[in-house]
């Protein structure tokens, strides 16, 4: 790791602009808005369709590709995202292309060799063939073959203005092809990257449709006097920006955009740490039956707090204000969330109070709304169980976030930079760390054996 560096006097600008992600939200909710108005238009306008919400699975599809539209468009034709020098773009010297073919074609070869891989490893899982992955699978394979054709195109036009056009496919295509010096840390990169994309990919697009469902098709007058039903509704809500947004993140990993994964996390406990809270991994750890599994014997907050509805209404404001933390820590990123990865570096929106928004807003809102301190069965055993283990999945957490920190200082002076200044003035970040630090002073030192 880096050494420490000094603390600047301000906070480093953020390479993220917030208003590619208000961008995103802004179509999101438009589509949302036509989808839940669908069945209105038809009967005014007499359209023949069926006069129901437009709350499928491929309306879910469709509104990240809207919200991914947008913020593409906004980024290119407002912030100019293209001309940035860490595209690694010039596009004011463009090679001929005989000059690159050469180079298009071993990097070709290395994509395909590399989709094709994944397509296998997908076949080979077991639990991307049933449920709720059915239909990622689905969406993946359709997507495939366009993928297929338009990648020759798109990698010969931009090899052409690409500063340095060999890179990490192209070092994976030269290993393959056995023509050219190649260098493996390179084809490390390139297979971290695209390891990345495929699995948490298809994850997200695979819960697009549920929650887009639950949203579109909900009776606001209902649930509208209702604690409990209002809270559900604005979990759903914000859960699905969350989902939605960050699917626009994995698949927009575009060098014109300046969305490109500059680098993958090189360290296994990172991959360990983020893995084992994703399926299939996390039903062993923390699903139904799992090692540590928090929720035994509990209800939630709802059931605690039944009969007092001040009580319930202050709750459900409190744990949606958690969760709007959490997916405004998705928005912040626009088109560049994604996890285990380098895209650049973000100061602004909830990172200007802690350097892990999300990690922290989400397992608050887990201890308060799962209370795993509280068991029906009035078990002392399960409950003393359970908040450990709760406990040991915010350990993971604070392991994952530890991880991710560790990546980023080796990469780019400016997250040392931002990292050095939450230190000292993060509003939130700044008093934990002086309350670690004191905790850690305060311990009794061992001495040494006479």
């Amino acid at each position: 790791m880096s050494a420490p560096s000094p603390v600047p006097e301000q906070r480093p600008p953020s390479d993220v602009s917030p208003w590619v992600g208000v961008v995103g939200l802004v179509a999101l909710f438009g589509w949302i808005a036509f989808a839940r108005l669908w069945p209105t238009l038809v009967e005014r306008f007499d359209i023949p369709a069926p006069a129901e919400p437009l709350s499928g699975p491929h309306s879910a599809l469709l509104a990240m590709v809207l919200a991914g539209l947008a913020m593409a468009a906004w980024s290119v034709w407002v912030e100019k995202v293209h001309r940035r020098p860490s595209t690694g773009i010039d596009w004011t010297r463009p090679r001929p292309l005989g000059v690159v073919l050469d180079v298009t074609v071993t990097k070709i070869v290395g994509l395909w060799v590399t989709w094709l891989i994944i397509a296998g490893l997908y076949a080979l899982g077991r639990w991307y063939w049933d449920g709720q992955y059915l239909f990622a699978m689905r969406v993946i394979a359709v997507a495939a073959g366009p993928m297929v054709v338009l990648s020759l195109p798109y990698v010969l036009w931009l090899d052409r203005y690409l500063v340095e056009p060999r890179d990490h496919a192209w070092h994976f295509g030269a290993m393959l092809l056995g023509r050219e010096p190649w260098d493996m840390d390179e084809v490390k990169r390139h297979w971290r990257a695209w390891i990345i994309k495929a699995f948490f990919g298809a994850f997200m697009i695979s819960i697009l449709p549920a929650g887009f469902a639950h949203v579109v098709e909900a009776d606001l007058g209902a649930v509208s006097s209702n604690p409990v039903q209002t809270g559900v509704l604005l979990f759903e809500l914000l859960f699905l920006i969350d989902v939605q947004i960050g699917t626009v993140g994995y698949l927009l990993t575009l060098r014109p955009l300046d969305a490109q994964i500059r680098s993958g996390n090189p360290f296994l406990s990172g991959w360990v740490a983020a893995l084992i809270c994703y399926p299939p991994f996390v039903y062993a750890f923390m699903g139904q039956g799992g090692i540590i599994q928090y929720e035994y014997e509990t209800a939630d907050w709802a059931h605690w707090f039944a009969g007092n509805e001040p009580l319930l209404w202050l709750w459900a404001g409190w744990l949606a204000f958690l969760t709007a933390v959490y997916a405004w820590a998705t928005v912040a990123f626009g088109i560049r969330f994604s996890n285990l990865t380098y895209r650049g570096v973000l100061t602004n929106g909830p990172y200007r109070f802690t350097r892990h928004p999300a990690y922290l807003s989400k397992n608050l809102f887990w201890w308060c709304s799962a209370m795993p301190f509280l068991v029906t069965s009035g078990s002392t055993t399960e409950a003393i169980r359970n908040t450990v283990f709760l406990a040991c999945v915010s350990g993971i957490y604070y392991w994952r976030a530890r991880t991710e920190e560790a990546h980023l200082l080796d990469e780019d002076p400016k997250y040392r930079a931002y990292h050095a200044w939450m230190t000292r003035h993060g509003p939130i970040t700044a008093p934990l760390t002086r309350l670690f630090a004191k905790v850690r002073s305060d311990r009794p030192q061992m001495q040494p054996a006479e």
